[in-house]
């Protein structure tokens, strides 16, 4: 047989298409040509594939080698590839039977000694692969490093290997033994650990804030001088957190396998992004020409943490608007798009002016009205509309800072936050954050006297529509936390003490 086909997958965004590797042994001048829109990576496993089977103990045909990756007009990145151009150039010269090959599908880079070293997206292709309904479903032959990782995808056949010959050995074998072993790697424990909310003193005000946020999975931006505290709270905010289902962790972890940076000990462990303010655009949205998630994607399911957010650049910060109102991003260049999730908490820290002093109870600001006013203009006014809350965090008197500790732990604060996230899933099967205007007429109606404390603070305070609705839904979180089954006038008045805004302190 000259011809041989194998099954391999190729990356787009979070999808990861079918790829037919065609390998045919022609006669004339010996060459080996890779076609089907191959990037530089894939054209180089011309000279790692020769090296590998050599180094194996193969022959390396002396023909017209031409390799095809099918479909053409779909572009192929990365050395996923090495491993079903290699076992095509076997199959297809006669050196391994292929009449077995059909039933996998293959990836792996091949190093010069013929090991199989691990590849980006492992799980998204396993999640893909096990998604194919038509003929049925095929194992999936892959790296050993990356066989936690795809073994997440339930009900998924995975056969990891160390090198190039244990894979020839596997279809070659008449003896058992030699045979791939299938991989069955249990899920790891979650072991989210964060530091504790009781080693922050004081700050209760922002404490019920963030309890609040994580209750109804709010955004949230604290506002105050150097060393109140701000990070501090931020950093600490993940263990409020419910913990997360199958579903979020595995769509999480595909993320993560698309960067290569998925690490199985933080399975089900809510990320926590914090990109330095020197970041750019596609940083943080994600891009590149062959598109790959940025800081907000990698954020998905967990925290995107923007510290000193004034001095992020200004249009690097309004790409978080489509984001923070979708929960996607769509990345578009000029030969594809890329979809990627980008449903992320926010939690952003930011100085009240250049200085930091502006409010102090003990400290005076140096700074202008006017060099206040430059400083927080470089936060947008439709950016802080999208964000929920907006709560001051004071500076510390020197006896509070040098008394016992004597706050809640994040295990006390995170029991009530499970219970109001319960609440939410029962009633409406997400949390309240997600809610659209329709669902929040249904399940955030005030009463009389909330609506009208409401309609108070929108004509005092210039409120938008946006800003309207998102009041109603922190309201409905601090009535899940008390257990309430309806908005009461103090769940609206205490809601709308966290929707002050910048410009009017």
């Amino acid at each position: 047989m000259s011809l041989a086909v194998l099954k391999s997958r190729a990356l787009a965004g979070m999808d990861a298409p079918e790829v037919n590797v065609e390998v045919h042994l022609g006669n004339g001048l010996p060459s080996f040509t890779i076609v089907g829109l191959p990037d530089t990576e894939v054209k180089e496993a011309r000279d790692r594939v020769r090296a590998a089977l050599q180094n194996a103990g193969f022959e390396m045909p002396a023909r017209r080698i031409t390799v095809n990756l099918a479909p053409a007009d779909l572009p192929k990145e990365s050395g996923r590839f090495d491993l079903p151009i290699a076992l095509g150039i076997l199959a297809a010269s006669g050196q391994i039977p292929g009449q077995r090959l059909h039933e996998y599908e293959f990836a792996g880079e091949l190093s010069l000694t013929g090991q199989l070293r691990p590849v980006r997206g492992a799980l998204a292709m396993s999640f893909a692969m096990q998604r194919r309904a038509e003929g049925g479903r095929r194992a999936f032959i892959l790296p050993l490093a990356n066989a936690d990782e795809a073994a997440l995808v339930r009900g998924a056949a995975i056969y990891p290997a160390l090198t190039l010959l244990q894979v020839c050995a596997h279809f070659a074998a008449r003896d058992p033994e030699a045979a791939l072993p299938r991989h069955y790697a249990a899920p790891p424990a979650c072991t989210s650990e964060y530091p504790d909310f009781a080693d922050v003193k004081g700050q209760q005000y922002a404490k019920r804030a963030l309890e609040v946020a994580a209750a109804g999975t709010h955004s949230i931006i604290l506002i105050g001088p150097p060393g109140a505290g701000k990070t501090m709270l931020a950093t600490r905010f993940g263990g409020l957190l419910p913990p997360m289902t199958e579903d979020e962790a595995l769509e999480s972890a595909a993320v993560q396998s698309l960067t290569g940076a998925f690490n199985s000990a933080n399975w089900k462990r809510r990320p926590f992004r914090a990109p330095h303010h020197t970041a750019s655009g596609v940083a943080l949205v994600g891009g590149g020409n062959v598109p790959r998630p940025g800081e907000i994607s990698l954020a998905h399911g967990g925290i995107l943490f923007l510290d000193e957010l004034p001095e992020f650049d200004r249009r690097v910060l309004e790409v978080l608007r489509q984001p923070l109102e979708s929960g996607r991003i769509t990345i578009s260049r000029a030969a594809r798009q890329s979809d990627f999730p980008a449903r992320f908490q926010l939690i952003a820290a930011m100085n009240p002016c250049p200085c930091g002093n502006s409010g102090h109870a003990t400290l005076a600001c140096r700074c202008t009205p006017d060099a206040v006013l430059r400083y927080q203009g470089r936060v947008s006014g439709p950016l802080l509309d999208r964000i929920d809350m907006q709560i001051e965090v004071a500076a510390l008197p020197p006896d509070v800072l040098g008394a016992a500790g004597d706050g809640e732990s994040s295990a006390d604060i995170a029991g009530r936050v499970a219970l109001a996230f319960e609440r939410q899933l029962l009633r409406q099967g997400k949390a309240n954050q997600y809610l659209n205007s329709r669902e929040i007429d249904q399940h955030c109606p005030l009463d009389h006297a909330g609506e009208q404390l409401l309609r108070k603070a929108m004509l005092r305070l210039h409120w938008s529509a946006r800003a309207y609705h998102r009041v109603r839904k922190v309201a409905r979180s601090i009535a899940d936390l008390a257990g309430a089954p309806a908005i009461a006038e103090q769940h609206v008045a205490e809601a709308i003490q966290y929707r002050r805004a910048l410009r009017e302190r």
